[in-house]
């Protein structure tokens, strides 16, 4: 399957990306290495993080793993990854989760982090599979968006506001133009976002370009009944970063769908968003307030 239009969806924003995403928790390190039956003490030997982007996550397990590969298709993403100055064990290289080329069962650990609903699950696990050593762990998560910043009206403003990049970004999918988005119209009844899409964006949705998604919601189903896992299950941890009402709006720019539509020179204030944004960074104001994160984790055992 060409999952090229994938990559390109990440283009042309990764500074930003990097620059407000959120980094996974220490508690998710510490059950990670648990399951992956390294001893007290003692760092998994090799992780490879598999879309690791601009090397969030891939920095963070540089913290607790002796060598780190980042993989990731995107030279974009990559460039960025590689320009940051950061831990001497890390190192990145082009490739995609179903062809990384690297050895076989040499990693105590693969990650996806928010990443595996971007990969074709069947081969994706199939090299999981391959470069996990026996009793290795995937692990795959994603946060629900958005942060939790102790103001309803704030995440309201949020969630408005991608309810209309969602319906653009299925316009665009229909066939419509960017002067035609431009021009149009949008009826409020068609703005309602289903209870899902905070932690699930890509069940039931139309992409863009070609653009290919999997449900959050069915990946620990795939990874059940991939046959290459002995054991699965999913847990839940949480996360805490400190943010403005800037770093807020930031992460809402930092989204691939919106990129999508902003590349075709239509601005906010085209999207009809540009009002909800200022309320919300508004609304947490200029002063660092905590931001909570939820990660959703599902874990495999290598065989």
């Amino acid at each position: 399957m060409d999952l090229s239009a994938n990559a390109d969806r990440f283009t042309a924003f990764a500074d930003l990306y990097d620059a407000v995403r959120p980094s996974p928790p220490p508690v998710l390190a510490a059950i990670i290495c648990r399951y992956a039956a390294v001893a007290p003490l003692l760092r998994p030997a090799m992780v490879v993080d598999l879309g690791c982007g601009t090397g969030l996550s891939t920095r963070w397990a540089a913290q607790w793993a002796d060598e780190v590969i980042g993989v990731d298709p995107s030279e974009d993403m990559l460039a960025v990854a590689t320009a940051a100055s950061g831990p001497t064990n890390v190192t990145y290289r082009v490739g995609w989760s179903h062809a990384t080329g690297l050895a076989d069962a040499g990693a105590d650990v693969v990650l996806a982090s928010q990443a595996l609903h971007w990969m074709d699950p069947s081969p994706t696990f199939a090299e999981v599979a391959r470069i996990l050593r026996p009793g290795g762990v995937f692990a795959a998560f994603d946060v629900d968006w958005p942060p939790s910043v102790g103001s309803y009206a704030a995440e309201e403003a949020w969630q408005l506001a991608r309810a209309r990049i969602k319906y653009y970004e299925s316009a665009l999918a229909a066939g419509m133009s960017a002067d035609d988005l431009r021009a149009s119209a949008v009826s409020e009844d068609a703005l309602a976002l289903p209870a899902h899409f905070g932690r699930d964006p890509q069940k039931n949705r139309h992409m863009a370009h070609g653009v290919r998604g999997w449900s959050k919601d069915e990946h620990l189903e795939r990874m059940m009944t991939s046959n290459v896992f002995r054991w699965c299950r999913e847990i839940t941890v949480h996360g805490e970063q400190t943010g403005t009402g800037r770093n807020f709006t930031d992460m809402f720019r930092s989204q691939g769908d919106y990129q999508t539509l902003r590349k075709l020179g239509l601005s906010d204030a085209d999207l009809g968003i540009d009002t909800y944004l200022q309320l919300g960074e508004d609304l947490v104001g200029s002063a660092p307030v905590p931001m909570l994160w939820s990660y959703r984790v599902r874990l495999g055992v290598s065989g």
